[in-house]
Protein backbone atom coordinates (compact mmCIF):
# COMPACT_ATOMS: atom_id res chain seq x y z
CA UNK A 1 0.00 0.00 0.00
CA UNK A 2 2.93 2.29 0.69
CA UNK A 3 4.44 1.95 -2.21
CA UNK A 4 1.56 2.51 -4.11
CA UNK A 5 0.47 5.94 -2.27
CA UNK A 6 4.46 6.75 -3.14
CA UNK A 7 3.82 6.42 -6.87
CA UNK A 8 0.59 8.55 -6.67
CA UNK A 9 2.06 11.41 -4.52
CA UNK A 10 5.43 11.60 -7.43
CA UNK A 11 3.53 10.80 -10.31
CA UNK A 12 -0.07 12.03 -10.35
CA UNK A 13 -2.10 15.07 -10.15
CA UNK A 14 -4.27 16.32 -7.60
CA UNK A 15 -7.54 15.44 -8.95
CA UNK A 16 -6.28 12.38 -10.45
CA UNK A 17 -4.17 11.16 -7.15
CA UNK A 18 -7.49 12.36 -4.76
CA UNK A 19 -9.71 9.62 -6.54
CA UNK A 20 -6.63 7.42 -6.59
CA UNK A 21 -6.82 7.08 -2.97
CA UNK A 22 -10.49 6.66 -2.76
CA UNK A 23 -9.88 3.78 -5.01
CA UNK A 24 -7.19 2.57 -2.56
CA UNK A 25 -9.50 3.28 0.28
CA UNK A 26 -12.48 0.77 -1.24
CA UNK A 27 -9.86 -1.99 -1.45
CA UNK A 28 -7.66 -1.57 1.09
CA UNK A 29 -9.47 -4.14 3.08
CA UNK A 30 -8.42 -6.50 1.38
CA UNK A 31 -4.52 -8.48 2.49
CA UNK A 32 -2.76 -8.15 -0.45
CA UNK A 33 -2.74 -6.61 -4.09
CA UNK A 34 -2.84 -9.19 -6.44
CA UNK A 35 -1.23 -8.77 -10.06
CA UNK A 36 -4.60 -7.81 -11.33
CA UNK A 37 -5.70 -5.07 -8.93
CA UNK A 38 -2.37 -3.84 -9.53
CA UNK A 39 -3.28 -3.57 -13.07
CA UNK A 40 -6.88 -2.68 -12.40
CA UNK A 41 -5.12 0.88 -10.27
CA UNK A 42 -2.72 1.44 -12.93
CA UNK A 43 -4.90 1.25 -15.83
CA UNK A 44 -7.53 3.65 -14.25
CA UNK A 45 -5.33 6.44 -12.15
CA UNK A 46 -2.14 6.75 -13.37
CA UNK A 47 -2.53 9.45 -16.04
CA UNK A 48 0.94 10.72 -16.10
CA UNK A 49 2.49 9.25 -18.67
CA UNK A 50 -0.50 7.69 -20.43
CA UNK A 51 -4.59 8.96 -19.04
CA UNK A 52 -3.12 12.44 -18.16
CA UNK A 53 -1.32 12.99 -22.14
CA UNK A 54 -4.89 11.57 -23.32
CA UNK A 55 -6.26 14.28 -25.21
CA UNK A 56 -9.33 15.63 -26.66
CA UNK A 57 -9.21 14.07 -29.33
CA UNK A 58 -8.20 11.15 -28.27
CA UNK A 59 -11.47 10.92 -26.44
CA UNK A 60 -13.29 11.72 -29.71
CA UNK A 61 -11.49 8.63 -31.33
CA UNK A 62 -12.46 6.43 -28.59
CA UNK A 63 -16.18 7.59 -28.59
CA UNK A 64 -15.98 6.76 -32.65
CA UNK A 65 -15.05 2.93 -32.04
CA UNK A 66 -17.34 2.83 -28.80
CA UNK A 67 -20.19 3.56 -30.87
CA UNK A 68 -19.17 1.77 -33.95
CA UNK A 69 -19.52 4.67 -35.80
CA UNK A 70 -17.94 4.80 -39.25
CA UNK A 71 -15.80 7.64 -40.15
CA UNK A 72 -17.26 10.45 -42.85
CA UNK A 73 -20.90 11.76 -43.05
CA UNK A 74 -23.64 9.90 -44.75
CA UNK A 75 -26.79 11.51 -44.99
CA UNK A 76 -28.60 7.62 -44.53
CA UNK A 77 -27.78 6.56 -40.72
CA UNK A 78 -26.68 3.19 -40.30
CA UNK A 79 -29.55 1.31 -37.89
CA UNK A 80 -28.77 -0.06 -34.62
CA UNK A 81 -32.29 -2.01 -33.95
CA UNK A 82 -30.10 -4.95 -33.82
CA UNK A 83 -28.44 -4.10 -30.50
CA UNK A 84 -31.74 -3.87 -28.72
CA UNK A 85 -31.31 -7.17 -27.47
CA UNK A 86 -28.27 -6.15 -25.95
CA UNK A 87 -30.19 -3.39 -23.27
CA UNK A 88 -31.24 -4.60 -19.72
CA UNK A 89 -34.81 -5.23 -18.63
CA UNK A 90 -33.88 -3.47 -15.06
CA UNK A 91 -31.39 -2.12 -13.31
CA UNK A 92 -31.02 -5.58 -11.02
CA UNK A 93 -29.23 -6.88 -14.08
CA UNK A 94 -26.60 -4.54 -14.04
CA UNK A 95 -23.39 -3.90 -11.65
CA UNK A 96 -23.91 -1.07 -9.16
CA UNK A 97 -20.81 1.52 -9.77
CA UNK A 98 -18.93 4.23 -8.27
CA UNK A 99 -17.89 7.46 -8.75
CA UNK A 100 -14.29 6.44 -9.15
CA UNK A 101 -15.30 3.84 -11.82
CA UNK A 102 -16.12 6.58 -14.64
CA UNK A 103 -13.30 9.12 -13.45
CA UNK A 104 -11.11 10.55 -16.27
CA UNK A 105 -8.65 13.05 -17.79
CA UNK A 106 -7.83 14.84 -21.25
CA UNK A 107 -5.53 17.48 -22.25
CA UNK A 108 -6.19 20.12 -24.81
CA UNK A 109 -2.64 20.67 -25.24
CA UNK A 110 -2.80 24.43 -26.21
CA UNK A 111 1.11 24.82 -25.40
CA UNK A 112 2.33 22.27 -28.20
CA UNK A 113 -0.01 23.05 -30.75
CA UNK A 114 -0.14 26.20 -32.89
CA UNK A 115 -2.87 24.90 -34.93
CA UNK A 116 -5.22 24.47 -31.64
CA UNK A 117 -4.04 27.71 -30.43
CA UNK A 118 -5.52 29.59 -33.68
CA UNK A 119 -8.80 27.77 -33.51
CA UNK A 120 -9.48 28.78 -29.74
CA UNK A 121 -7.77 31.94 -29.39
CA UNK A 122 -10.18 35.10 -29.24
CA UNK A 123 -9.29 38.43 -30.81
CA UNK A 124 -8.26 39.83 -27.29
CA UNK A 125 -5.57 36.75 -26.84
CA UNK A 126 -7.72 35.11 -24.11
CA UNK A 127 -9.37 31.43 -24.98
CA UNK A 128 -12.63 31.27 -26.45
CA UNK A 129 -15.10 29.81 -23.94
CA UNK A 130 -17.50 28.42 -26.44
CA UNK A 131 -14.90 25.89 -27.58
CA UNK A 132 -14.81 24.96 -24.26
CA UNK A 133 -17.87 24.45 -23.48
CA UNK A 134 -17.98 21.94 -26.56
CA UNK A 135 -14.85 20.24 -25.36
CA UNK A 136 -17.00 19.76 -22.25
CA UNK A 137 -19.76 18.81 -23.63
CA UNK A 138 -18.04 15.79 -25.62
CA UNK A 139 -16.40 14.87 -22.49
CA UNK A 140 -19.26 14.51 -20.46
CA UNK A 141 -20.59 12.30 -22.76
CA UNK A 142 -17.07 10.24 -22.98
CA UNK A 143 -16.86 10.16 -19.05
CA UNK A 144 -21.00 8.68 -18.84
CA UNK A 145 -20.43 5.71 -21.56
CA UNK A 146 -17.83 4.93 -18.64
CA UNK A 147 -19.86 4.37 -15.81
CA UNK A 148 -22.10 2.08 -18.01
CA UNK A 149 -20.96 -1.43 -17.55
CA UNK A 150 -23.32 -3.86 -19.58
CA UNK A 151 -23.16 -7.41 -18.86
CA UNK A 152 -25.44 -8.30 -22.20
CA UNK A 153 -22.76 -6.37 -24.46
CA UNK A 154 -21.05 -8.91 -26.68
CA UNK A 155 -17.39 -8.26 -27.18
CA UNK A 156 -16.59 -6.49 -30.05
CA UNK A 157 -20.16 -4.78 -30.48
CA UNK A 158 -20.41 -1.11 -30.03
CA UNK A 159 -22.55 0.07 -27.52
CA UNK A 160 -26.66 -0.01 -27.76
CA UNK A 161 -26.45 2.80 -25.65
CA UNK A 162 -27.39 6.36 -27.18
CA UNK A 163 -26.55 9.44 -24.78
CA UNK A 164 -27.80 12.99 -25.34
CA UNK A 165 -27.45 16.32 -23.36
CA UNK A 166 -30.84 17.18 -21.24
CA UNK A 167 -29.42 20.39 -19.37
CA UNK A 168 -26.17 21.46 -18.10
CA UNK A 169 -26.34 23.18 -14.87
CA UNK A 170 -24.80 26.27 -13.41
CA UNK A 171 -21.29 26.87 -14.40
CA UNK A 172 -19.77 29.64 -11.95
CA UNK A 173 -16.62 31.08 -13.78
CA UNK A 174 -13.65 31.82 -11.69
CA UNK A 175 -11.47 35.23 -12.22
CA UNK A 176 -8.48 33.42 -13.80
CA UNK A 177 -8.32 34.73 -17.46
CA UNK A 178 -7.57 31.21 -19.45
CA UNK A 179 -4.27 32.06 -21.67
CA UNK A 180 -4.31 30.80 -25.64
CA UNK A 181 -0.81 28.51 -24.86
CA UNK A 182 -1.56 27.00 -22.00
CA UNK A 183 -2.35 23.19 -21.26
CA UNK A 184 -6.25 22.97 -20.07
CA UNK A 185 -7.47 19.89 -18.55
CA UNK A 186 -10.82 18.49 -18.63
CA UNK A 187 -11.37 15.79 -15.26
CA UNK A 188 -14.61 14.53 -14.09
CA UNK A 189 -16.63 11.55 -13.23
CA UNK A 190 -20.84 10.53 -12.74
CA UNK A 191 -22.00 12.00 -9.67
CA UNK A 192 -25.93 11.34 -9.27
CA UNK A 193 -27.52 8.45 -11.64
CA UNK A 194 -31.54 7.76 -12.38
CA UNK A 195 -33.36 5.10 -13.75
CA UNK A 196 -31.99 6.54 -17.20
CA UNK A 197 -30.40 9.81 -16.54
CA UNK A 198 -26.58 10.00 -15.61
CA UNK A 199 -25.39 13.73 -14.00
CA UNK A 200 -21.76 14.50 -14.61
CA UNK A 201 -19.43 16.67 -13.12
CA UNK A 202 -16.43 18.23 -14.91
CA UNK A 203 -13.80 20.49 -14.20
CA UNK A 204 -11.80 22.50 -16.21
CA UNK A 205 -8.50 23.58 -15.33
CA UNK A 206 -5.16 25.22 -16.54
CA UNK A 207 -1.58 24.64 -16.21
CA UNK A 208 0.19 27.84 -15.44
CA UNK A 209 3.89 27.76 -14.54
CA UNK A 210 3.93 24.13 -13.29
CA UNK A 211 0.66 24.71 -11.26
CA UNK A 212 -3.58 23.50 -12.22
CA UNK A 213 -5.66 26.51 -11.73
CA UNK A 214 -9.42 25.73 -11.98
CA UNK A 215 -11.39 27.90 -14.37
CA UNK A 216 -15.00 26.52 -13.47
CA UNK A 217 -17.06 23.55 -13.27
CA UNK A 218 -19.43 22.26 -14.67
CA UNK A 219 -22.60 19.94 -14.26
CA UNK A 220 -23.86 17.87 -17.15
CA UNK A 221 -27.95 15.80 -17.18
CA UNK A 222 -27.91 13.17 -19.86
CA UNK A 223 -30.16 10.67 -20.98
CA UNK A 224 -29.63 7.26 -21.78
CA UNK A 225 -31.57 6.11 -25.06
CA UNK A 226 -31.99 2.62 -26.76
CA UNK A 227 -30.19 2.35 -29.96
CA UNK A 228 -32.87 3.76 -32.26
CA UNK A 229 -32.95 6.75 -29.85
CA UNK A 230 -36.97 6.43 -29.52
CA UNK A 231 -36.72 4.99 -26.01
CA UNK A 232 -35.45 5.48 -22.37
CA UNK A 233 -32.54 2.69 -21.30
CA UNK A 234 -31.83 1.54 -18.72
CA UNK A 235 -28.11 2.38 -16.82
CA UNK A 236 -26.39 1.40 -14.09
CA UNK A 237 -27.08 2.81 -10.49
CA UNK A 238 -24.40 4.54 -8.15
CA UNK A 239 -23.19 3.86 -4.93
CA UNK A 240 -21.16 6.65 -3.51
CA UNK A 241 -18.65 5.51 -1.04
CA UNK A 242 -16.86 8.33 0.28
CA UNK A 243 -17.92 11.65 2.11
CA UNK A 244 -16.83 13.83 -0.95
CA UNK A 245 -18.79 11.45 -3.23
CA UNK A 246 -22.19 11.13 -1.15
CA UNK A 247 -22.24 15.21 -0.64
CA UNK A 248 -22.29 15.36 -4.15
CA UNK A 249 -24.70 12.69 -4.74
CA UNK A 250 -26.75 14.59 -2.67
CA UNK A 251 -26.38 17.65 -4.47
CA UNK A 252 -27.61 15.56 -7.19
CA UNK A 253 -30.59 14.53 -5.88
CA UNK A 254 -31.21 18.65 -4.72
CA UNK A 255 -30.84 19.10 -8.37
CA UNK A 256 -33.13 16.84 -9.49
CA UNK A 257 -36.01 18.32 -6.76
CA UNK A 258 -35.08 22.18 -7.63
CA UNK A 259 -35.44 21.72 -11.75
CA UNK A 260 -39.01 20.31 -10.73
CA UNK A 261 -40.03 22.94 -8.42
CA UNK A 262 -38.80 25.71 -10.96
CA UNK A 263 -41.14 23.47 -14.03
CA UNK A 264 -43.84 24.05 -11.73
CA UNK A 265 -43.32 27.77 -11.07
CA UNK A 266 -42.41 28.49 -14.57
CA UNK A 267 -44.33 31.71 -15.82
CA UNK A 268 -45.79 29.94 -18.54
CA UNK A 269 -48.02 27.78 -15.96
CA UNK A 270 -48.69 30.05 -13.13
CA UNK A 271 -48.81 33.52 -13.05
CA UNK A 272 -46.51 36.06 -11.12
CA UNK A 273 -46.16 36.64 -7.20
CA UNK A 274 -47.35 39.54 -5.86
CA UNK A 275 -44.24 41.24 -5.54
CA UNK A 276 -43.44 40.10 -9.09
CA UNK A 277 -46.95 42.16 -10.38
CA UNK A 278 -45.55 45.04 -8.24
CA UNK A 279 -42.15 45.42 -9.62
CA UNK A 280 -43.87 45.18 -13.26
CA UNK A 281 -46.40 47.68 -12.13
CA UNK A 282 -43.42 50.14 -11.06
CA UNK A 283 -41.65 49.26 -14.30
CA UNK A 284 -44.78 50.46 -16.05
CA UNK A 285 -45.58 53.67 -14.07
CA UNK A 286 -41.74 54.67 -14.20
CA UNK A 287 -42.63 54.87 -18.56
CA UNK A 288 -45.90 56.10 -18.16
CA UNK A 289 -45.76 60.19 -19.69
CA UNK A 290 -47.67 62.12 -16.15
CA UNK A 291 -49.20 64.44 -18.12
CA UNK A 292 -51.07 62.41 -20.32
CA UNK A 293 -54.76 60.42 -18.71
CA UNK A 294 -54.09 57.31 -20.61
CA UNK A 295 -52.15 54.11 -21.22
CA UNK A 296 -50.74 54.54 -24.75
CA UNK A 297 -48.19 57.12 -24.32
CA UNK A 298 -45.14 55.86 -22.48
CA UNK A 299 -41.73 57.52 -22.05
CA UNK A 300 -38.70 55.80 -21.86
CA UNK A 301 -36.55 57.10 -18.83
CA UNK A 302 -33.09 58.51 -19.22
CA UNK A 303 -29.88 56.23 -19.30
CA UNK A 304 -32.61 53.37 -20.08
CA UNK A 305 -33.75 50.71 -23.18
CA UNK A 306 -36.74 49.28 -24.27
CA UNK A 307 -36.22 45.12 -24.31
CA UNK A 308 -37.34 45.29 -27.89
CA UNK A 309 -34.26 46.99 -28.93
CA UNK A 310 -32.15 44.99 -26.56
CA UNK A 311 -31.73 41.94 -29.21
CA UNK A 312 -29.67 40.31 -31.26
CA UNK A 313 -30.14 37.78 -33.85
CA UNK A 314 -28.07 35.13 -36.24
CA UNK A 315 -29.09 32.60 -38.46
CA UNK A 316 -26.79 29.43 -38.57
CA UNK A 317 -26.71 26.85 -41.45
CA UNK A 318 -26.09 23.80 -39.63
CA UNK A 319 -23.44 21.53 -41.84
CA UNK A 320 -22.23 18.10 -41.75
CA UNK A 321 -18.62 18.81 -39.59
CA UNK A 322 -21.59 20.38 -36.57
CA UNK A 323 -22.90 16.88 -35.97
CA UNK A 324 -22.50 14.51 -33.25
CA UNK A 325 -22.05 10.94 -33.64
CA UNK A 326 -25.97 10.30 -33.92
CA UNK A 327 -26.21 12.61 -37.05
CA UNK A 328 -28.28 15.36 -35.26
CA UNK A 329 -26.28 18.57 -34.62
CA UNK A 330 -23.82 18.52 -31.76
CA UNK A 331 -24.98 20.07 -28.47
CA UNK A 332 -21.21 21.98 -27.83
CA UNK A 333 -21.84 23.47 -31.36
CA UNK A 334 -24.92 24.98 -30.01
CA UNK A 335 -24.07 26.11 -26.66
CA UNK A 336 -20.65 28.27 -28.58
CA UNK A 337 -22.83 29.55 -31.18
CA UNK A 338 -25.44 30.89 -28.83
CA UNK A 339 -22.37 32.00 -25.68
CA UNK A 340 -20.65 34.14 -28.55
CA UNK A 341 -24.13 35.58 -29.73
CA UNK A 342 -25.03 36.47 -26.02
CA UNK A 343 -21.54 37.90 -25.49
CA UNK A 344 -22.18 40.07 -28.31
CA UNK A 345 -25.80 41.11 -27.56
CA UNK A 346 -23.89 42.20 -24.15
CA UNK A 347 -21.57 44.62 -25.53
CA UNK A 348 -23.56 46.07 -28.08
CA UNK A 349 -26.24 46.85 -24.52
CA UNK A 350 -23.72 47.75 -22.22
CA UNK A 351 -21.12 49.28 -24.80
CA UNK A 352 -18.73 47.36 -22.47
CA UNK A 353 -17.17 44.02 -23.41
CA UNK A 354 -18.65 41.91 -20.68
CA UNK A 355 -17.34 39.30 -18.90
CA UNK A 356 -19.12 35.94 -18.60
CA UNK A 357 -20.07 35.10 -14.71
CA UNK A 358 -22.31 32.44 -15.33
CA UNK A 359 -23.96 30.08 -17.08
CA UNK A 360 -27.11 28.40 -15.77
CA UNK A 361 -29.85 26.06 -17.37
CA UNK A 362 -29.09 25.15 -20.46
CA UNK A 363 -32.01 22.95 -21.91
CA UNK A 364 -31.87 20.86 -24.58
CA UNK A 365 -35.72 20.29 -25.31
CA UNK A 366 -35.13 18.90 -29.61
CA UNK A 367 -32.57 17.09 -31.75
CA UNK A 368 -31.15 19.58 -34.47
CA UNK A 369 -31.09 18.06 -37.58
CA UNK A 370 -27.55 18.37 -40.21
CA UNK A 371 -28.88 20.48 -42.83
CA UNK A 372 -31.40 22.94 -40.44
CA UNK A 373 -31.59 26.40 -40.76
CA UNK A 374 -30.84 27.38 -37.05
CA UNK A 375 -31.95 31.07 -36.17
CA UNK A 376 -30.55 32.01 -32.38
CA UNK A 377 -31.75 34.85 -31.24
CA UNK A 378 -30.34 36.72 -28.13
CA UNK A 379 -32.59 38.82 -25.52
CA UNK A 380 -31.40 40.71 -22.99
CA UNK A 381 -34.05 40.30 -20.30
CA UNK A 382 -32.75 42.02 -16.79
CA UNK A 383 -30.72 44.50 -15.81
CA UNK A 384 -29.37 45.31 -12.41
CA UNK A 385 -26.45 47.85 -11.92
CA UNK A 386 -23.68 46.54 -13.42
CA UNK A 387 -24.53 43.57 -14.29
CA UNK A 388 -26.68 41.96 -17.45
CA UNK A 389 -28.98 38.89 -17.84
CA UNK A 390 -29.62 37.36 -21.27
CA UNK A 391 -31.76 34.64 -22.32
CA UNK A 392 -30.52 33.18 -26.25
CA UNK A 393 -33.10 30.49 -27.47
CA UNK A 394 -32.83 28.31 -30.79
CA UNK A 395 -35.30 27.60 -32.98
CA UNK A 396 -35.29 25.55 -36.11
CA UNK A 397 -36.86 27.80 -38.91
CA UNK A 398 -38.41 26.63 -42.23
CA UNK A 399 -38.42 29.30 -44.46
CA UNK A 400 -40.82 27.81 -46.72
CA UNK A 401 -43.84 27.73 -44.23
CA UNK A 402 -42.34 30.01 -41.84
CA UNK A 403 -42.56 28.21 -39.16
CA UNK A 404 -40.23 27.58 -35.80
CA UNK A 405 -39.66 25.08 -33.46
CA UNK A 406 -37.70 25.90 -30.21
CA UNK A 407 -34.81 23.43 -29.71
CA UNK A 408 -32.96 25.04 -26.74
CA UNK A 409 -32.31 28.00 -24.55
CA UNK A 410 -29.64 28.96 -22.74
CA UNK A 411 -29.10 31.56 -19.79
CA UNK A 412 -26.36 33.73 -19.28
CA UNK A 413 -25.23 36.40 -16.40
CA UNK A 414 -22.45 39.04 -17.15
CA UNK A 415 -20.93 41.85 -15.13
CA UNK A 416 -19.39 45.27 -16.48
CA UNK A 417 -16.97 47.59 -15.32
CA UNK A 418 -19.74 50.36 -15.00
CA UNK A 419 -23.32 50.33 -14.38
CA UNK A 420 -25.47 49.29 -17.72
CA UNK A 421 -28.81 51.37 -18.88
CA UNK A 422 -32.15 49.85 -17.33
CA UNK A 423 -34.19 47.61 -19.00
CA UNK A 424 -37.98 48.03 -19.49
CA UNK A 425 -40.58 45.79 -20.72
CA UNK A 426 -43.33 47.12 -23.18
CA UNK A 427 -45.66 44.70 -23.76
CA UNK A 428 -46.98 41.40 -21.03
CA UNK A 429 -44.71 38.72 -22.93
CA UNK A 430 -41.50 41.24 -22.68
CA UNK A 431 -42.43 41.68 -18.77
CA UNK A 432 -42.68 37.91 -18.23
CA UNK A 433 -38.98 37.84 -19.86
CA UNK A 434 -38.10 40.62 -17.68
CA UNK A 435 -39.16 38.29 -14.38
CA UNK A 436 -37.89 34.80 -15.80
CA UNK A 437 -34.46 36.85 -16.37
CA UNK A 438 -34.83 38.46 -12.47
CA UNK A 439 -35.42 35.07 -11.50
CA UNK A 440 -32.84 33.24 -12.80
CA UNK A 441 -30.33 36.07 -11.65
CA UNK A 442 -31.10 36.02 -8.16
CA UNK A 443 -30.60 32.40 -8.39
CA UNK A 444 -26.97 32.45 -9.48
CA UNK A 445 -26.14 35.19 -7.87
CA UNK A 446 -27.67 33.51 -4.19
CA UNK A 447 -30.30 36.28 -3.55
CA UNK A 448 -33.06 34.40 -3.75
CA UNK A 449 -32.66 32.78 -0.54
CA UNK A 450 -34.22 29.13 -1.97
Amino acid sequence: MEKIQGIIHSTMSTTAGISALKFLNGIGRQRSFGPRILTQFMGKFLHTKQGEHQTMQHVKERLVEHMGVSQGYKPLQMQRSHLLDMLPCSQSELPIRAPSDSFDSAIIPLSSSPSLQEKYITFLGHVRTGRLMEDMDLFAVWVAHKHILNPRQKEGMPTPYVLVTVLVDQINFEDIIPKPDCDIRLSGHVSWVGRSSIEITVWLEQEYIGTWQRLTRATFLMAARDPTGHGPAIVNALEPVTPEEKARYNYGEMNKKRRTAVQRASLLKTGPSAEEQAIIHELFLQTVDPKDTTFHRRILPMHAMWMEEATLTNIVFCHPEDRNLHNKVFGGFLMRQALELSWAAGYLYSKFRPKLCHISDIGFHKPVDVGSLLRLKAFVNYTESNYLQIVCHAEVFDPRTGQHNTTNQFHYTYETPDQVPKLYPKTYDEAMMYLDGRRHFQHVMGLSGK
